[in-house]
């Protein structure tokens, strides 16, 4: 017999609710996640969920939301704590790196939204997100060239992509090994090798 859910704020159930998607998507290819299974985990009925959320979309929707924010608010905090734009970018990418090992869920929804065939809400917030983000290590990109931290000849636009899909592998690697915690081990040795084909030559220590 299920207990009665303990009555909470509907904010806070929409957060849990949130929370609860990211956490099965960890070890669950999310488009195999029903309403009934994050009902399951939360240990409520499916009637419950639905008196936040009007369906699966919009649950995903949040999701999506809840990790665009906080992901970009995570690696600014990192940034603001750094001086150059090489040290920026460096404390971005172990922040990002952070993230997602304690979010492993997080980049099964990213990716299985920006593969989807549908153009869903989640969807759409999930590829402004990677907008917001290649712009914002754009102006980086751009600064440290200013500063002749970097080759005045590097085309921004590559080392912004290169920037994410270096973490995108590091992803990937950890979650076919199974162990998401490898990539924060690997995480400084990887962007040693993306900054040495970004800096000027004599920034490059042997």
């Amino acid at each position: 017999m299920r207990t009665r859910a303990k009555k909470i704020p509907a904010e806070e159930r929409r957060n849990v609710t949130v929370e609860a998607v990211i956490d099965l998507a960890g070890s669950t290819n999310p488009d195999s996640i029903t309403t009934a299974a994050i009902a399951e985990h939360m240990h409520l009925t499916q009637g419950a969920i639905f008196r936040h959320f009007p369906n699966k979309d919009a649950i995903w929707t949040a999701v999506i939301t809840w990790v665009s924010k906080t992901l970009m608010a995570r690696i600014e905090r990192a940034a603001k704590d750094a001086e150059t734009p090489l040290e920026k970018m460096e404390s971005m990418f172990m922040a990002h790196v952070s993230f997602v090992a304690d979010h492993p869920g997080v980049p099964r929804m990213l990716f299985g939204e920006l593969q989807n065939a549908r153009k869903t809400p989640a969807k759409s917030l999930a590829q402004n997100m990677m907008k917001q983000y290649a712009a914002r290590l754009g102006e980086l990109i751009a600064a440290g060239k200013a500063c002749k931290e970097l080759r005045p000849d590097l085309d921004e636009g590559a080392a912004a992509t290169l920037f994410v899909g270096t973490i995108q592998g590091l992803v990937m690697q950890s979650l076919i090994a199974g162990d998401m915690g490898q990539m924060q081990l690997d995480a400084p040795r990887v962007f040693a090798i993306y900054l040495r084909g970004i800096s000027m030559p004599h920034d490059i220590k042997a």
